[in-house]
């Protein structure tokens, strides 16, 4: 090889290179960085201690339910919003492809062959002609500015927000289940007091009845004791259709008929109780592990790559097309010929006036971008505002249940005295009365702050961001990682 020719191939390569760099390094717009905002060290009911990573931690497990564990197992593969949600990542994963294909060369092949004649006393030919041709074509746009790398940056951060946003769907779903199953048992609890009391309160009017004949007692002490019985009985339908609506919205949240838990829901079980430690964290646990932080930060990121993608467009384009077309042409009682044509050249596209349209589209873009920066600020205050608001709930609530379980024993106790008086003719009904009133309202107090705590505790591993992934499927990161 002469030295000139070596000269010429090591030209080449370097420029070749240079060309490379080019593509790779002209890049319009900014560079997403994770944004940051100042967070307390602690939650005011909380402890400095970090959470870390919480998203599989199966807190449900902690009210020690096995039909409530099998609900949520259920449901998570079943639930309809969740299906729905995990459908559109595979849409934004197929957009990644999308998004990033105008920077790749594009080819296309046709080919056609054809039979002519002509028929007649006018023609001119005689036979058939035979005309075989294709054609090949092929384009590329340089992506020099990076509008297409750009936007399939844009397109990768979207697809991790349609991942986010089905961890949110998954962890929205957590909430609605537990809680309505705890409403249920809540429910079926009232339902068992009120029975309860019935028979109490039956009791008594048949006592009033008996001593209304023996002359111990009035007219007035049967009516009120019947009125109290008639009004336990008028309470039940409502806690029982309040029960059947919360099984019915189990179901459906499972993605079954709205009755098909009906019998399975309806075998007794007492009202959950939370066995498990408060585990809040810190707030900047928050922008890891709850899924609408990290979909706010996703569409952040998304809108900083689309200003890139419209600022590419202020600059001037480079294409490179070509194309060859063969054909073979024979006709009859002759040879045949053929005949091949081609083309390449590049084609320079230079925006100069277009009325301010381009630049007003980079303007909105930086707009969105804002917006998107000032929805993950919020989306990190509400977050935090929502463990707070938890973190006191479930410490005040806690608290009342201790003096409410004694309220219902004195309560009873009060009833016992009462009754035992009424019967010895030392006090009058209306106190029997009282007292199965104070025992009811006692219990049902009762009943509603263990319903309420049980919620509490369910609001706050949802705050933090808790469980709504299994131990099989990775973080966030690595699937937008691998799908990208």
């Amino acid at each position: 090889m002469s030295p000139s020719l070596r000269t010429r191939l090591s030209s080449l390569r370097y420029a070749a290179s240079a060309f490379t760099l080019l593509l790779a390094g002209c890049v319009s717009g900014p560079d997403h960085v994770p944004p940051e905002m100042p967070l307390p060290a602690k939650f005011e009911e909380g402890t400095t201690k970090s959470n870390g990573n919480v998203v599989t931690a199966e807190w449900w497990k902690a009210y020690r339910d096995k039909r409530l564990d099998g609900l949520v197992a259920h449901g998570l593969s079943e639930n309809l919003d969740v299906l729905q949600a995990l459908e559109s990542i595979n849409s934004a994963a197929a957009n990644v492809t999308v998004a990033g294909a105008g920077s790749l060369p594009s080819l296309s092949v046709d080919a056609s062959h054809t039979v002519s004649g002509e028929k007649g006393r006018l023609r001119t030919t005689v036979g058939t002609t035979n005309t075989t041709g294709g054609e090949a074509s092929l384009s590329w746009l340089l992506d020099i500015f990076g509008q297409y790398r750009r936007s399939k940056e844009s397109a990768i951060a979207s697809l991790g927000a349609a991942y986010a946003t089905a961890d949110n769907a998954k962890l929205t779903f957590l909430k609605d289940l537990v809680e309505s199953y705890i409403d249920a048992r809540y429910y079926q609890e009232r339902i068992a007091l009120a029975r309860a009391s019935l028979k109490s309160r039956q009791q008594t009017y048949e006592l009033t009845q008996l001593q209304l004949k023996a002359g111990a007692a009035s007219r007035l002490d049967v009516v009120q004791a019947e009125g109290l019985v008639q009004s336990t009985k008028s309470d039940i339908p409502g806690l029982e259709q309040s029960f059947t609506e919360s099984a019915h919205h189990i179901a459906t949240l499972l993605g079954m008929p709205a009755a098909s838990l009906m019998d399975e829901l309806q075998k007794s079980a007492g009202q959950p109780v939370f066995r498990g430690d408060i585990r809040a964290g810190i707030p900047a646990d928050l922008i890891r592990n709850r899924p609408d932080i990290r979909k706010a930060e996703r569409e952040l990121a998304a809108a900083v790559a689309d200003i890139g993608a419209a600022e590419a467009q202020l600059y001037p384009s480079i294409s490179l097309s070509g194309s060859i077309s063969p054909s073979w042409v024979k006709s009859s009682g002759a040879g045949g010929s053929s005949l091949t044509s081609w083309s390449f050249g590049p084609t320079l596209n230079l925006p100069i006036f277009d009325g301010g349209k381009l630049r007003a589209n980079v303007d909105i873009e930086k707009s969105d971008a804002r917006a998107q920066y000032l929805a993950w600020k919020a989306a990190v205050l509400n977050g935090v505002e929502e463990v707070e608001n938890a973190l006191s709930a479930v410490r005040r609530d806690t608290q009342t249940l201790a003096p409410l379980r004694r309220q219902v024993q004195t309560a009873e106790e009060s009833l016992a005295l009462s009754t035992a008086s009424y019967k010895d003719g030392a006090s009058s009904l209306l106190d029997v009365l009282d007292a199965q009133r104070s025992v009811s309202d006692a219990q049902a107090s009762l009943a509603a702050t263990v319903q309420q705590v049980a919620k509490d505790y369910v609001d706050l591993y949802v705050a933090v961001g808790a469980g709504y992934l299994t131990q099989e499927e990775p973080v966030a990161s690595k699937r937008v990682a691998k799908s990208g």
